[in-house]
C-alpha cells in the first residue's frame, strides 16, 4: 500500500511530465513559480490535457458514425461525473484526479470552471464551425479563458479585476492556437476562422481545405494576428494585479505565446509549408526585461 502523502508526490510528478511534454511555452515559464503553484497548475494543464486529447484523438474517426461519437461523448462525461465525485471529497485513483483533488482543495477552485471547459471540450464534438467572431470568444472562454481563471485563483491575486483579464489573455491564447494549428484542424474537418471573416476576405473552405496560399488568405490572417495581439495588450494589464510570485511566469506566457503570432507574420502568413514554432533563444531572451517589469 502506497502512503498517500507517496502516492500525492508520484501524481503531481506524472501532470509535471504531461506538461513538460506537450506545453513547452507553459512549462518554461512555470520554473519561474514558486514549487506549489508550480505542481498546481501542472495539474490543471494535465486535466485540460487529458480531456483535450480524448477528443482531438478520437473525433477525426468518429465524426462519420453515430455510435462513435455517442461514446466519445459518454467518456467526456465521465470525466464529469469524477469532477463532481471530486468535489464531494471522494478519492479517484488516477494520478490527474488525485493531483487535481490536493489543488482544487489548497485553491478553493470554484466547481464551475473544470465543468466548463468540458463544456468547451465537447463544442469540439458537435461543432466544426464558427459564424462570426462573438461564437468563437464563447469557444475562446471556454477552452482556454477558464483556465486562465483557475490558474488565477492558484496565482493569487488583489483584486477581482485579475480575473477579467485572465479571459482576456485565455482569447488571445487561444486565438493563436487557432492561427497555428489551421492546418491541422482542417484536415480533422475543423475550421475555426468566423465564416464572416473569411467572406470579408473572399477566401473560401474549399480553398482553406486545398491550403490555398494567396492575398486573401494572408490579408484573413493579419486581421486574426492583429485580433489576437490586441488581446495581449488588454491583457497585460492584470499581470500587475497578480501575487508578486506569480507575475513573472505569466509574463513570460504572455511575451512568448505571443511570439507565436510573431512567427506566423515572418513566415509571411504561410501555416501550410511547416509548423510554426518558437525556438528556445527566443523564449529566453525576453526573460531579464520580464524579470524587471514584473517582479
Amino acid at each position: 500500500m502506497i502512503p498517500i502523502e507517496k502516492k500525492l508526490t508520484i501524481s503531481y510528478q506524472y501532470c509535471r511530465d504531461v506538461s513538460k511534454m506537450h506545453a513547452k511555452t507553459f512549462y518554461f515559464a512555470s520554473r519561474f513559480l514558486p514549487p506549489e503553484k508550480r505542481n498546481a497548475c501542472y495539474s490543471i494543464y494535465a486535466f485540460c490535457r487529458y480531456i483535450d486529447d480524448l477528443v482531438d484523438k478520437n473525433i477525426f474517426r468518429s465524426l462519420n458514425s453515430e455510435e462513435s461519437l455517442q461514446k466519445l461523448a459518454e467518456a467526456v462525461e465521465e470525466w464529469r461525473r469524477q469532477l463532481k465525485a471530486l468535489y464531494k471529497g471522494e478519492y479517484i485513483d488516477h494520478p490527474i484526479m488525485i493531483a487535481l483533488k490536493d489543488t482544487i482543495s489548497k485553491f478553493g477552485i470554484p466547481e464551475n470552471l473544470p465543468n466548463e471547459l468540458i463544456d468547451g471540450v465537447n463544442m469540439d464534438i458537435t461543432k466544426t464551425r464558427y459564424e462570426n467572431f462573438e461564437d468563437l470568444k464563447i469557444y475562446c472562454y471556454k477552452v482556454a479563458s477558464v483556465v486562465g481563471l483557475m490558474t488565477t485563483h492558484v496565482f493569487g491575486f488583489r483584486n477581482d479585476e485579475a480575473f477579467g483579464y485572465a479571459v482576456d489573455l485565455g482569447i488571445a491564447m487561444q486565438m493563436t492556437n487557432i492561427l497555428r494549428d489551421i492546418k491541422e484542424d482542417s484536415l480533422q474537418g475543423r475550421i475555426y476562422l468566423p465564416a464572416e471573416d473569411m467572406k470579408m476576405f473572399g477566401y473560401s473552405e474549399d480553398e482553406l481545405m486545398n491550403q490555398t496560399l494567396n492575398s486573401s488568405f494572408r490579408k484573413l490572417m493579419e486581421y486574426q494576428v492583429k485580433r489576437a495581439a490586441d488581446y495581449y495588450d488588454v491583457a497585460d494589464k492584470g499581470i500587475g494585479m497578480l501575487e508578486r510570485d506569480s507575475r513573472v511566469a505569466v509574463g513570460l506566457m504572455s511575451r512568448n505565446y505571443r511570439k507565436i503570432l510573431n512567427v506566423i507574420k515572418e513566415n509571411d502568413f504561410n501555416i501550410f509549408s511547416k509548423r510554426v514554432y518558437v525556438p528556445v533563444y527566443r523564449k529566453l531572451a525576453d526573460v531579464p526585461s520580464v524579470v524587471m517589469e514584473f517582479r
